[in-house]
C-alpha cells in the first residue's frame, strides 16, 4: 500500500496543478511518481528541472535510460525499473539492451564502461577509486561526460529512494527486481 498519498491532478490547484498539467502535456500521462512527488511541489519541480537540464546534456536519451535502469536495479526499485524499462523501449532500447543495462553492461565498450562506472558510484556511495576514474576515462569519457553520469545517477537515486519510501504504486508494465536465470547469464 502506498505510504505517501498521490495528488489527483483533477483536484490539484496552484503550483501543483501547473506542474502536473505540464507533465500531462509532455508525456500524455501523469505517472504515479509525479502525482506522489506533487505532495511536495518543490520536490516535484526540483525533479522535473533536474531531468530537463540533463536532457540538454551530452549523454543521449538511450544512455540516460540505461543508467536509470542500472541504478534502479542496484537500488531494488521496482517502480523505476518498470518505468525506465518502458521508457527505454520508447527511446529505442532493445529488450536485450534493457536486460543488459540491469546488470550494468552494454555491447558498446564505451557505454559498458559508463554503466559499470554508474554502478560503482551507487555501490560505493560515490567513493570511487582512482582506478575506477582511470577506467572510465580510458574508455573515452571526458570530465563533462563523467559529471553527467554522476548527475544521472544522483537524480535516479532520488527517485529510487523516494519510491521505496513512498511505496509508489507501479503504473507501468511491472518489471520485477529479481533477475531470472536467463537475465543473469
Amino acid at each position: 500500500m502506498q505510504r505517501i498519498n498521490a495528488i489527483d491532478p483533477a483536484e490539484a490547484t496552484g503550483r501543483t496543478k501547473k506542474l502536473l498539467d505540464g507533465v500531462q502535456a509532455k508525456l500524455g500521462m501523469t505517472p504515479n511518481l509525479m502525482k506522489t512527488l506533487a505532495s511536495a511541489p518543490a520536490a516535484l519541480e526540483a525533479y522535473l528541472s533536474f531531468g530537463a537540464a540533463l536532457g540538454t546534456g551530452v549523454l543521449d536519451a538511450k544512455f540516460r535510460e540505461q543508467i536509470a535502469i542500472a541504478v534502479a536495479q542496484a537500488n531494488s526499485c521496482e517502480y523505476c525499473l518498470s518505468a525506465h524499462s518502458a521508457i527505454g523501449a520508447m527511446v529505442g532500447l532493445t529488450p536485450r539492451e534493457i536486460a543488459s543495462s540491469r546488470e550494468s553492461h552494454a555491447e558498446d565498450a564505451k557505454r559498458d564502461a559508463g554503466l559499470r562506472f554508474a554502478q560503482t558510484i551507487v555501490v560505493q556511495r560515490g567513493e570511487v577509486s582512482d582506478a575506477a576514474m582511470a577506467k572510465v576515462r580510458g574508455a573515452g569519457y571526458a570530465d563533462g561526460e563523467i559529471s553527467e553520469i554522476v548527475a544521472n545517477v544522483s537524480v535516479n537515486i532520488f527517485t529510487n529512494y523516494f519510491n521505496l519510501v513512498a511505496q509508489t504504486e507501479v503504473d507501468f508494465p511491472r518489471v520485477p527486481v529479481a533477475l531470472t536465470a536467463n537475465q543473469s547469464n
